[in-house]
């Protein structure tokens, strides 16, 4: 999820034409009114969104009985190494900032989803 519709987009197509099952959400409260019946593998989250923002997604994220398991993805244009250990200090899996590489987007996608499924 990205607040920004052209960051959103760049990242569904560039998913989707690597055999991946896309869904987007405009926010983090998008999310997680949809997560549970959707029950991805892994969740691309932005940092700066509106309503519920990263951080917060992310956190709910690892506190739900139901959501726990799921690898979370922090895409954010916030590089500082605090930003960075507040992302994994939440749990998240993986922490890409913008600009980012779309192969490296894939290749982390790709590894947490096998992850995923393996465990």
């Amino acid at each position: 999820m990205d607040d920004d519709e052209v960051i959103r987009q760049l990242i569904a197509v560039n998913l989707t034409l690597e055999g991946f099952q896309v869904e987007t959400a405009t926010d983090g409260q998008d999310c997680l009114d949809r997560v549970v019946k959707i029950r991805p593998d892994v969740i691309t989250l932005d940092v700066m969104m509106p309503r519920l923002d990263g951080w917060v997604t992310a956190s709910r994220l690892r506190a739900g009985d139901d959501t726990s398991h799921i690898k979370v993805v922090l895409i954010t244009a916030r590089a500082q190494e605090d930003d960075r250990r507040r992302g994994m200090g939440i749990g998240v899996d993986a922490y890409l900032t913008k600009p980012f590489d779309p192969a490296e987007l894939i290749q982390v996608v790709r590894d947490l989803a096998v992850s995923a499924r393996a465990g």
